[in-house]
């Protein structure tokens, strides 16, 4: 996860000046890291990331933006936490900010999906708002087979919402559910890459497009390989068929092989292993590829036909049938 790990370094470290980007962020980390709760009768917001950096920011843009105080609380690895969390607890002004932010609606009911005034807002506090989202609950993984660009969602409104508002930067996104969790999934190469253009990460988006290249280059290397060496396999065999089938034709003809198909037939079980070029190489005077294989071929057509005057095998009666198939 080193690549996640710095993904969210950076975006924790970009300035942001507008008042409605940084509103947008907020409400998205909030509504993607954690949720109200009610303690001793008060609303009470939490939001538990994995990232330092992340949670300070998140702590400055409150006490910045609305004027709130808040605490962190670090929470230790331990048992199936690899590593530690952040958890920043707005308790004094917790149902003042879940209204600023858009966390109830004018009701005081629980928004379940992003607030009105994100969804609606501009491309910019659309970006922030992804920004929010990634830095509650995302996740990038290598370049690859598999590679994608995922936030864990509070729940399927949230993650429709997050879908929308993918939808709005010109990004294809997915939402599913796996093993009762809710997901953002982003597959696509191209569409990783501008939403990390988008979200601000730069510098990691130069880094995960250069592990991008070298996976397909070697990728792309890889598969040149295998076909070349399947190319080299199945020349192999054909070059073993067709000596066969020479030995047999010569077997069916006898004596009566005309003088320029036995020579190209002789060279064809002189060097097995050897290309129609390299063949052409070795007559006496040299011969083209075409000339070559013409004759093999018309040695063959003479001995098949005398087989079957003859009411014998021709020149496949002995071969296996992964040799006749080539």
């Amino acid at each position: 996860m080193a690549l996640t790990a710095d993904v969210k370094e950076e975006l924790a470290s970009i300035r942001v000046d507008r008042v409605s980007c940084r509103k947008a962020e907020i409400s998205s980390t909030l509504r993607f890291s954690g949720g109200l709760h009610i303690i001793s009768g008060r609303i009470v917001i939490e939001a538990e990331l994995d990232s330092e950096r992340a949670a300070q920011r998140l702590r400055d843009a409150i006490a910045e933006v609305f004027g709130h105080p808040s605490e962190m609380i670090i929470v230790s690895s331990g048992g199936i936490r690899k590593t530690a969390r952040y958890v920043v607890r707005v308790v004094r002004d917790g149902e003042t900010l879940a209204r600023q932010t858009g966390l109830l609606d004018v009701r005081g009911r629980p928004v379940r999906g992003l607030p009105p005034q994100v969804v609606t807002g501009s491309t910019p506090d659309i970006e922030a708002a992804w920004r929010g989202a990634f830095l509650a609950h995302g996740s990038l993984t290598e370049p690859g087979r598999s590679t994608a660009l995922e936030v864990t969602c509070p729940g399927a409104e949230a993650a429709m919402a997050l879908v929308g508002a993918a939808r709005r930067l010109g990004i294809a996104a997915k939402a599913r559910e796996v093993r009762g969790v809710d997901r953002v999934v982003i597959r696509d190469g191209d569409s990783i890459a501008e939403l990390l253009r988008r979200m601000g990460a730069s510098s990691s988006l130069k880094t995960w497009q250069e592990r991008r290249i070298h996976r397909e280059t070697r990728g792309t290397a890889n598969r040149l390989a295998n076909f070349d060496d399947a190319n080299l396999r199945r020349s192999a065999r054909a070059a073993v068929a067709a000596s066969a089938r020479v030995e047999r034709a010569f077997e069916i003809l006898g004596p009566n092989v005309p003088d320029h198909l036995r020579q190209a037939g002789e060279l064809r079980l002189a060097y097995r292993e050897a290309s129609l070029e390299e063949l052409g190489q070795h007559a006496d005077p040299p011969l083209t590829k075409d000339a070559v294989a013409g004759r093999i071929r018309r040695l063959l057509s003479t001995a098949d036909r005398r087989a079957a005057e003859l009411g014998i095998g021709d020149t496949e009666s002995g071969l296996s049938p992964d040799l006749i198939d080539l």
